[in-house]
């Protein structure tokens, strides 16, 4: 099982959303391919724990699920080689299940409330989300009352915007529809871009 500390020391969580399962596998096996080895499949891609089950079986891959609600969800992500449990919310239910399966704990955040609750149900990793909404200002005024946690934002991130979530105190970024931006044969490119601002931003 991954460790809080290795998936830290990636920087950068690629979220792949694709319509269909043959997409989904495609663009995540170009994501790993252009150097990118952190990376969420999403429930909402058809398929996605069958996709789940092939990333696992590579050694360098750490793979979690994406956009569980459900606290049934976890056993199957676990099942399927899920290491990490990532949520648009802050659901007890799923924090507390994602525990006792041993996996990592990434629940969506976005209030006073939501993370001290999220810290309460043992959450490991705080998912400030939707990110763009709020700005790297809300989570630095958010990390001020609530010292000693781990930060990941995601949703609306770019590679020109990286550095700026870094320095409001991010230590690890969830970066999506921009890595697909140009089709498939640009993922290569999008990935070493993105790859080379996180590594900026943490020099």
């Amino acid at each position: 099982m991954v460790t809080r500390e290795e998936l830290l020391k990636a920087g950068a969580v690629a979220i792949v959303r694709m319509p269909d399962q043959e997409s989904g596998q495609k663009v995540a096996d170009r994501i790993v391919a252009a150097g990118l080895t952190t990376i969420e499949i999403t429930l909402t891609n058809p398929g996605a724990l069958a996709i789940i089950e092939k990333l696992a079986q590579r050694s360098e891959v750490q793979v979690g699920v994406g956009t569980v609600v459900d606290s049934k969800d976890v056993v199957r992500a676990k099942d399927a080689g899920a290491t990490f449990i990532v949520s648009p919310n802050t659901d007890e239910e799923v924090i507390g299940e994602t525990k006792r399966c041993g996996l990592i704990s990434l629940p969506g955040v976005a209030t006073p409330s939501e993370v001290a609750a999220a810290k309460k149900f043992g959450a490991d990793i705080l998912k400030l989300f939707p990110a763009s909404t709020f700005g790297p200002a809300h989570l630095k005024a958010l990390r001020d009352p609530f010292p000693g946690n781990f930060w990941c934002p995601t949703g609306g991130l770019s590679a020109e915007t990286i550095g700026d979530w870094f320095a409001a105190g991010a230590n690890i970024v969830g970066i999506g529809g921009p890595l697909i931006r140009g089709g498939v044969d640009a993922i290569d490119g999008n990935v070493k871009a993105f790859l080379a601002a996180v590594a900026k931003a943490r020099s």
